[in-house]
């Protein structure tokens, strides 16, 4: 008999005993109990902008069903993109190496690994690994079903 009580028992107060401590961390209880609690680990912003890097205001799509799509672009040492626009905001952060974006005459910007950026929206650039190594950034496109992430544009005609 104590035997059962104890395989039936014992898991009920271990689970409420859990989920009470589960209640406490959730609800900040912890933090303020316990002098060696360590305080939540706080989001590290990477970018707020209105305006991309060139200084276009900020501008969702409207037609469409929202779509977002996320990936890494992988450039060799001196590869290119090739130059091209975006239809919609793309949020881009380096992962690896030091990427170097033509703007034609906006100018040129360089980003290493940790930058972010609100990418150019309406305006033909063109991205080069400018790095010895692999160049990687996560590219987020903020656009619309049936919308192209990107389309290749014409060089910008130099002066």
């Amino acid at each position: 008999m104590i035997e059962h009580l104890r395989r039936s028992i014992l898991p009920f107060v271990t689970g409420v005993a859990a989920g009470a401590a589960g209640l406490l961390i959730f609800s900040g209880e912890f933090e303020k109990r316990s002098p060696n609690a360590m305080p939540p680990s706080p989001a590290a912003p990477l970018l707020a902008a209105s305006e991309t890097v060139i200084g276009e205001p900020l501008i969702y799509p409207s037609a469409g069903r929202a779509k977002v799509t996320a990936a890494v672009v992988t450039l060799a040492p001196g590869q290119e993109t090739g130059w091209h626009t975006h239809g919609s905001p793309v949020v881009g952060y380096v992962l690896e190496g030091t990427l170097n974006v033509d703007y034609g005459d906006k100018g040129v910007r360089t980003y290493r690994a940790g930058d972010a950026m609100l990418e150019a929206i309406g305006f033909a650039h063109n991205g080069r690994n400018a790095g010895a190594g692999p160049m990687r950034i996560l590219a987020v496109f903020i656009g619309a079903e049936g919308m192209a992430t990107s389309a290749p544009a014409a060089a910008p005609a130099k002066p």
